[in-house]
């Protein structure tokens, strides 16, 4: 598997996120990693959605990481605009629990960038839920798609959502545009039912310029 935009790293990375039945062949790429910087329209059959989304992937660098450098690690995999496209590439990509390593995963909406500073994300914040190991997939799966269908049905506010693979835990967040305790609550309620979770579930939200103070001190 060759690209001209990963480095050997993170094509290892990338060769990892791909599911074990599916062989990492040049031939293979363009439905594994179908685009890096164009977009495949939609055929005359496909089912539009309402954004475009994007795949990517982080990968923490070898020794000491800055986390405001976070935005020079993240690696696009794929650009979705359909129903059609977006199951193509996300069968063709392992669910959380069979990924081995320190991974982020994103999915965002095209032209926002999965860092606290983007312009879309400043101003807002993500909710999270943490998970014990082996509960992340089911989770990832309806997450995405309740994005991909629209249904927090709050505007523009969602930005994407990361889930992000740890040793002893999962933790999977979604980013909205405005820390705004009436559009939060709404979308916090929506994500209590797209996910199924329990009434006792404990969700917790943090804002993104707070992140970001943190970050800096």
């Amino acid at each position: 598997m060759s690209s001209p935009y990963l480095d050997d790293r993170h094509i290892a990375a990338l060769e990892k996120l791909v599911s074990d039945t599916d062989e990492v062949e040049e031939s293979n790429v363009p439905r594994v990693v179908p685009m890096y910087v164009k977009e495949a329209p939609c055929a005359p059959h496909e089912h539009p959605l309402e954004f475009t989304y994007v795949y990517s992937f982080f990968l923490r660098p070898s020794g000491k990481f800055d986390p405001v450098e976070y935005a020079q690690y993240v690696q696009q995999i794929a650009a979705v605009r359909s129903v059609e496209q977006f199951w193509s590439v996300y069968r063709h990509i392992k669910r959380p629990c069979d990924i081995g390593e320190k991974v982020d995963v994103h999915f965002f909406k095209k032209g926002i960038k999965p860092v606290w500073e983007d312009e879309a994300n400043i101003k807002g914040g993500k909710w999270i839920l943490r998970l014990k190991k082996g509960l992340s997939s089911r989770i990832w799966e309806n997450l995405l798609l309740a994005m991909a269908g629209e249904q927090f049905v709050v505007g523009d506010e969602i930005c994407g959502a990361v889930c992000s693979v740890r040793n002893q835990e999962d933790i999977v967040s979604l980013w909205n545009r405005t820390a705004d305790v009436a559009i939060t609550t709404r979308i916090r309620d929506t994500l209590r039912r797209v996910l199924n979770l329990p009434v006792n579930a404990v969700m917790e939200y943090k804002r993104h310029d707070e992140c970001l103070k943190y970050a800096y001190n």
